[in-house]
């Protein structure tokens, strides 16, 4: 039961370039199948709730994602992964298909479905507008690659696919290790990028931001005093 709840939340990856807070995520993926009459006594306050979504390419707080679940659709079984080892800016090696050898970078994450996208490959071809006296426009979109069997991460030491796996190191750093040779994989910097920085510090502060100086500031005096102890003290009663 636990594996299961946990497969239907929103996977970290996915997520994180967003740079949108769970909650807003929950309430926008929120939708109510039946709700119980509210004013009512007979009535006890009941909302029924969907609770199983189909993942797709769409991110769970889209629009799309909320049309492509408004009608059933057969159900999707994914196998679950302990360590999610593939991230955004890591160079991969295809597997199968029609670009089955070459390398490219990996820039989108579905890790609901243990997907990713390599930039440029495994594409198709989709025309959008044609009309009689139109050609239209053509478009290439990355189909998605599973993790588990069709990409696989490159080596540095050597510019070969390989296996990884997490391994701490002296100084207490999780890190991935090729399984081959040992070579540190250092996760890229694209993996923490998000829409609104590419990294933490260059974020401008907005007029409604708390000022850096002020949310890193030290404020709490620890005393070794009771509630009561620090009240009397701060309305100067005695004892």
């Amino acid at each position: 039961m636990r594996l299961t709840n946990f497969l239907r939340n929103v996977g970290e990856w996915s997520k994180k370039y967003a740079n949108l807070p769970d909650s807003y995520i929950k309430r926008a993926m929120e939708k109510t199948h039946w709700k119980s009459p509210r004013g009512l006594p007979q009535y006890l306050p009941k909302d029924i709730k969907k609770k199983n979504y189909r993942y797709t390419m769409n991110r769970p707080w889209t629009e799309e994602f909320l049309q492509e679940n408004n009608r059933p659709r057969k159900k999707v079984f994914v196998e679950p992964i302990k360590d999610w080892s593939f991230f955004r800016g890591d160079k991969v090696e295809i597997l199968v298909g029609k670009d089955k050898g070459k390398v490219g970078i990996v820039n989108y994450i579905v890790q609901e479905r243990n997907w990713v996208c390599v930039e440029g490959l495994n594409v198709h071809f989709k025309t959008i507008g044609q009309m009689d006296d139109y050609p239209g426009v053509m478009t290439t979109n990355e189909n998605p690659l599973l993790v588990t069997s069709q990409v696989s991460l490159i080596d540095p030491s050597d510019n070969k696919p390989t296996k990884v796996e997490w391994r701490f190191t002296e100084q207490g750093d999780r890190v991935r290790v090729s399984v081959r040779t040992g070579r540190i994989l250092p996760i890229p910097p694209a993996a923490f990028e998000t829409v609104d920085y590419k990294v933490k510090a260059g974020y401008p502060e907005q007029e409604k931001d708390s000022i850096s100086t002020n949310v890193t500031q030290v404020t709490f005096e620890p005393k070794l005093k009771t509630f009561e102890m620090d009240l009397m003290e701060a309305y100067g009663l005695a004892k």
